[in-house]
């Protein structure tokens, strides 16, 4: 088990000093356990009992979810050995612009984002809806930092961004 962690790049200095994005991995931890454990808060007139608006957003929930399983599942197929849960790439990484990544940079941050927002529509929750919000942030400034190595490491990250967008696909 200690030898992945050193694989993917975890070292007693760098959870020292968190100069691979060590604290990034324990805050994204810990806000996703925060979102499970948030309770559902629906204001009084967000609850309508329609049967339209039942399928309505069991559909759209459903869509969302099917979403983030492809995005997941095939993020973390096409990445491979490159895959880390630090933002600091590999040393022996590759730049991986294929598969899933030619749609979107970040596909697992896009598929934690759709499953929260999945997960907010399903239940109606304001609560879940500002948590996944917030999950939004919090990807966003990771992925910038992570793009900051990733550009330092491989000549051509810079081209790769400028043809493929960051967490929402054709928009962001």
């Amino acid at each position: 088990m200690l030898k992945i962690f050193q694989e993917w790049g975890f070292s007693l200095q760098g959870w020292r000093n968190g100069e691979r994005g060590e604290y990034l991995v324990l805050l994204q931890g810990a806000l996703m356990i925060g979102f499970v454990f948030l309770p559902v808060y629906r204001p009084v007139g967000w609850v309508i009992d329609s049967p339209l608006f039942l399928s309505l957003r069991w559909g759209i929930a459903t869509v969302l979810g099917l979403a983030a399983s492809i995005f997941i599942g095939k993020g973390l197929l096409d990445l491979g050995r490159n895959l880390t849960p630090l933002p600091y790439p590999k040393e022996d990484g590759q730049l991986v612009q294929s598969g899933i990544y030619s749609i979107v940079r970040h596909p697992l941050y896009t598929g934690l984002i759709a499953v929260a927002l999945s997960w907010s529509v399903f239940h109606v929750s304001l609560s879940h809806l500002i948590a996944t919000a917030i999950l939004f942030t919090f990807f966003d400034a990771k992925s910038r930092r992570e793009e900051a190595w990733l550009t330092q490491k491989y000549s051509d990250y810079a081209e790769y961004q400028q043809q493929v967008k960051k967490l929402i696909p054709g928009l962001y």
